[in-house]
């Protein structure tokens, strides 16, 4: 498990900091950094992007990033994957992407390691809840399962390979668990 530093540090502080490689998230004071990712974690979070990029880019829906630094509600999070729509996506006065993101995503997917705390990882996903995200996933490649937040619901349990992912509306991508940890065997497309 990864271990959290024992210094505590305002957020101001952290974000002052270099990035590291994996990322550091800060949480309840603490410094947390994330485990490297590994393969299936990397297959995964590579192909969502990919799928979800391909229904909602070109019709400007949203854009889905992978690893983005998302700082609110005192938090400065990573996801592996940061879906935001459109009309949500920082500008600078260049008109381009801002690098700061100050915002909760509007879904949020994690992919959960063994070297991760589990009460972290779904901390994380109610955080962006909490502040405004309409739909969370917590993927389990070694379960081949899925958690699913729904924002003033009850978590579901998706773990049958027929069961479709739920996903915010707009987003006109149907994925099933068989799909998504289709992804893992060599070849799988």
């Amino acid at each position: 498990m990864v271990k959290a530093s024992l210094k505590t540090q305002t957020l101001e502080e952290f974000l002052k900091l270099p990035e590291t490689k994996p990322a550091g998230e800060y949480i309840n004071g603490q410094i947390i950094q994330k485990p490297m990712p590994q393969g299936k974690h990397s297959r995964l979070q590579g192909k969502l992007v990919v799928a979800i990029n391909e229904v909602v880019e070109a019709k400007k829906i949203a854009v889905a990033f992978p690893e983005l630094r998302c700082t609110f509600g005192g938090r400065s999070i990573v996801p592996d994957v940061a879906v935001f729509a459109w009309d949500r996506i920082p500008i600078d006065e260049n008109g381009d992407i801002a690098n700061v993101f100050k915002a909760a995503p509007d879904w949020t997917i994690e992919i959960f390691s063994t070297e991760q705390s589990q009460t972290k990882v779904t901390g994380n996903i109610i955080h962006c809840l909490n502040h405004g995200s309409l739909l969370g996933w917590l993927l389990d490649p070694e379960e081949r399962s899925v958690l699913v937040y729904p924002p003033g619901k009850q978590p579901e349990l998706l773990q049958e390979e027929a069961d479709v992912l739920p996903v915010p509306d707009k987003v006109q991508l149907q994925l099933t668990v068989g799909d998504l940890f289709g992804w893992l065997r060599v070849g799988g497309t």
